[in-house]
Formats: structure tokens, sequence, C-alpha cells
């Protein structure tokens, strides 16, 4: 089986933010996160890359770094929502066979995990695909702001096969528990599938969004990682996320 030939990256940012306002353009050396964060997917160097932006400031800053971004409905309520219209405007002959849907707060991505979340497409009975990292901390096991997946991996397998998603710990007792990282890879089939569906009740009850599909009978694989990416959600990871960009330039 054979990867998808012509992925495309779209990257979907918003201004609003409850505990960080305005925080696709905060400065990180000199440079929007969100310009930071296409930065970062031009380096997995997978396709192109497009940020589909809620506001025209957004794509102003996107534009001016080199990057391409389009202007996408304000109102959405998902950044699935988000790149679903932004690639209906770019590729409205359905070229693009596969769609990396990342986040635009991760601005100290290793650019290796973009293309990772590539691999489980090669078996072409899977729809989506997405990043999973081996809790190692405690206090993560029953955070509910870290997302659980249950996984099925064949022994040493990097890959395997997501059968639920929960803020809860699952499975229940020591585990192996798995930390969820929000990156996702659609065949272009599925993500329109994907969107053509009404929210679960499985959903609606973890507000996970993921389940809608799960719940429709989709396939989700996950690939294993070593490294949780850091999401920029406050002021606090925003300095953390100046540290590792320093830390990167040194090196």
């Amino acid at each position: 089986m054979s990867l998808p030939q012509n992925p495309v990256i779209l990257i979907p940012a918003r201004m609003a933010s409850e505990r960080l306002p305005g925080k696709p353009l905060a400065n990180l050396h000199g440079q929007p996160m969100i310009v930071q964060v296409w930065n970062r997917a031009m380096e997995a160097d997978v396709g192109p890359v497009f940020v589909a932006a809620a506001e025209p400031e957004i794509v102003e800053a996107v534009e001016q770094a080199g990057g391409r971004a389009v202007l996408t409905d304000p109102a959405h309520p998902s950044g699935s929502d988000r790149i679903f219209e932004a690639l209906k405007k770019i590729d409205p002959d359905s070229q693009f066979d596969a769609i990396i849907n990342l986040q635009g707060d991760l601005p100290t991505l290793d650019p290796a995990l973009v293309q990772t979340v590539l691999q489980p497409l090669a078996n072409a009975a899977v729809d989506i695909a997405t990043l999973v990292c081996e809790i190692t901390e405690e206090a993560e096991r029953d955070n509910p702001n870290v997302v659980k997946p249950a996984m099925s991996f064949d022994g040493d397998n990097m890959i395997g096969r997501a059968v639920y998603f929960s803020r809860s710990r699952i499975p229940s007792g020591a585990g192996p528990h798995y930390h969820h990282i929000g990156i996702y890879a659609y065949r272009r089939a599925a993500l329109e599938r994907f969107m053509s569906l009404s929210p679960g009740v499985l959903e609606k009850l973890e507000k996970l969004e993921q389940l809608r599909a799960l719940e429709a009978g989709m396939r989700i694989d996950a690939a294993r990682v070593d490294t949780v990416p850091l999401g920029v959600d406050t002021p606090a990871d925003l300095e953390r996320a100046k540290e590792l960009l320093d830390i990167k330039r040194v090196c």
C-alpha cells in the first residue's frame, strides 16, 4: 500500500482565545506565532501549506511573511469546519488527496511529526490518521485536559487503531495510557464524509470531535511518537515557547 501522493497542510487560526487573546499574532522572536507554525509546516516538506484564517489580520501577517492564507467565516464552530471551507476555496477540483489539519498554536513543533502523521494512511482501510505519545507523568492520566485514546497496538508496531477517545483514564488500571496529539491527516473522501455528519451522542458527552467519526464507523489509526509538542494556550506557554525556540536557534 502507498501513501497519499498529493497532500496539503491546512492550519486553522482565529484571534478569539479566552486565555491568550490575539494568539495567532503573539510575537515570537520577531514573527507572529502563526508564521512560526507556518515555518514548521514548510520545513516538514510534505506539500503546500495554507493558513485558514478567521480574520483579515491573520491573512495579512501570513502573506507578509511570504505564506499563503485563505479568509474563512469567523463563525465556524471548529477548526475542521474552517479547514474544510479553505480546502473548497483552494482546491475546487479535488486535486489534493490528503489533508493535514495542523493546529495553529504549535510554534515549536518538530516538523517530523507532520511527516509521521501521514504514515497510517499507507493502510487503505484507514480514514483518518493522528498521533499519540505514551504518558509518563502520572498527573496526565486523570487530567481532563489531556485526551486519552484507547489504542490497539499489535506488539511493537508503531501504528495502531484508535478504539475510543476520552478525557478520563482509559483503559482503567496501570495502562499504558496515551496522550492524544491533535494533529490529523484525512483522506479527501474521509474529510468530506466527516463534515457531512451531524455531531454524535458521544461527541457531545465527551466534547471530542473525533468521536463523531468513530460513531459513524470511520477508522482512525495513530502513529506512536516520543514527544508531545507544546501547545500555546496561556502567557506562560508563550514564554516557554520563546525559550524552546531560543534553544533551537543555539543548536
